[in-house]
């Protein structure tokens, strides 16, 4: 009897080892930042499959942790996907961080250690450390992590960026929590009560082939993962209330963790699953399990279309890099209708039961507003230092400059500086006038950065001062756009 209960108290032992911080609380209690760190440090201990690594540290010194999942050393079999999943930008947004530790052991399940035979995957479970241990949205600097991934002052967004430059994975997923409990929601009497809600890359500028892929195959993938599972899924739809405001697929600006990655020609999504009333443990068993759903969803979606990916992706990057892409890059655009309604689901607060609305004002299509052609590359300052850092933390190539004998410099001269609406916010939108300035140009004094390299669109969108997702738009660049001046950043054109 005692043998039998040894073995019991051993087998319970081991089981609860398993378990992660969540479920050892019984979902009562979120993860701290310390119960992650032991939890992640023990299954690197025991897992073949798993290694762990301290990516950087926090503003507040705290560990930013990626999981490297692999048969044999990471990304050396180039036969295999690279997927990278990240999540809690948002510090307030715990369920992201509480299901990518579910996910870990998910896939240390026998069952579902066969994905690991085609994919090299890494987990960044916790983004935002700092943020987390207060329950706030953005990091120790008083950062949105979230609109950083153009400018990329922070430590966690620069790590991130660095390992994806590393390994250039070709799947990317950025996981968050939407809020449904908005005031002006509940004026109209409903609330949007999907598990988790799913964006794709919506930036025009991004290989068309790779957008179609993303709604017309794994969407429908994903949707019907989800919903065989008892979870519930849709689009992600940031904007409304309906009838109050219009709705729309999500944000086109390339600073956030889908369309950074995405704007290089990577198969990028965002999830975003249903916050708690409290922001902290309302109905987080349910909440943790469904993000655990979706981003294992995205898994089994690699590894079932891992050739498909891997050519796409590979063809898509390779026209970036050699310059084989479109002559004009889209930089000022917006959401417009095509003219089809949507009809969503929404829950009453009457009844209590799921309502279809019919939303008439839903603008699924991006288009382009204003145009530039795209340079040969661009003339950058020695001397702004803040630019070759910028330069530097996105890992991009440049040079001393010179010129070949066809070359052209141009300059533009702000004219003037008025306003433009973007997504309900109000930015800047310089009037300019360009001027040749090629027998004028000291070249000792600049850095040449080419615009064939993978980051291509990525470098015309931030430097163009017309660009409404631009670096001039962010009080850490404006500096650069100063009326009756001339803009210091020049164009070489061929």
């Amino acid at each position: 009897m005692k043998k039998i209960i040894f073995f019991v108290i051993i087998a319970f032992n081991i089981l609860f080892a398993q378990q992660t911080p969540l479920e050892k609380s019984n979902f009562t209690k979120l993860t701290s930042h310390s119960e992650l760190s032991e939890f992640i440090r023990e299954v690197d201990l025991n897992s073949d499959l798993v290694k762990a690594e301290i990516l950087t540290k926090s503003p507040e010194g705290r560990e930013l942790f990626a999981v490297y999942f692999s048969k044999g050393k990471f990304g050396e079999d180039e036969s295999k996907i690279k997927v990278l999943i990240f999540a809690q930008q948002h510090g307030n947004e715990q369920s992201g961080k509480e299901g990518a530790l579910l996910l870990i052991k998910e896939l240390l399940k026998p069952e579902n250690q066969y994905l690991i035979d085609k994919i090299d995957f890494v987990l960044v479970p916790q983004m935002n450390p700092d943020g987390s241990e207060k329950n706030q949205r953005r990091n120790g600097n008083g950062m949105d992590l979230n609109r950083n991934h153009l400018i990329l002052t922070e430590p966690e967004t620069q790590a991130l960026h660095k390992i994806f430059d590393k390994y250039l994975f070709e799947v990317t997923m950025d996981v968050h929590e939407y809020w449904p409990f908005g005031e002006e929601w509940k004026k109209l009497g409903f609330i949007r009560n999907f598990d988790i809600t799913v964006g794709s890359i919506t930036n025009i500028n991004i290989s068309e082939k790779i957008r179609n892929i993303s709604y017309q195959k794994y969407l429908p993938f994903i949707f019907n993962f989800v919903n065989e599972k008892g979870y519930t899924v849709f689009h992600y739809l940031p904007g409304g209330p309906v009838g109050v405001d219009y709705l729309r697929y999500s944000t086109f600006d390339i600073n956030d963790g889908r369309q950074s990655f995405g704007i290089q020609n990577t198969l990028s999504f965002i999830q975003e699953g249903m916050n708690g009333e409290d922001y902290n443990t309302d109905r987080i068993e349910r909440r943790a399990k469904s993000q655990m759903l979706g981003m294992l969803g995205l898994i089994k979606f690699s590894y079932d279309n891992k050739d498909q990916i891997k050519k796409l992706v590979a063809e898509e990057r390779k026209k970036l890099i050699e310059n084989e892409v479109e002559d004009k890059v889209a930089i000022q655009l917006d959401h417009i209708s095509d003219g089809n309604k949507l009809e969503l689901k929404l829950l009453s607060y009457y009844s209590n039961k799921d309502t279809i609305v019919t939303v008439d004002d839903f603008r699924s299509v991006v288009k382009s507003i204003y145009e530039v052609k795209r340079p040969k590359g661009y003339l950058i300052p020695k001397n702004l230092s803040e630019l070759k850092q910028w330069m530097d933390n996105h890992n991009l190539f440049y040079t001393d400059a010179k010129l070949e004998s066809c070359d052209k410099v141009e300059q533009y001269f702000i004219d003037s500086i008025g306003t433009i609406d973007f997504e309900r916010d109000t930015i800047v939108n310089p009037y300019v006038s360009v001027n040749e300035v090629t027998d004028k140009v000291n070249l000792s004094e600049y850095y040449f950065l080419p615009v064939k390299q993978l980051k291509n669109n990525m470098i015309v969108i931030a430097l163009e001062p017309k660009s409404m997702l631009g670096l001039v738009t962010y009080k850490h660049f404006e500096q650069l756009l100063r009326n009756r001046e001339a803009y210091p950043i020049l164009r070489v054109v061929d």
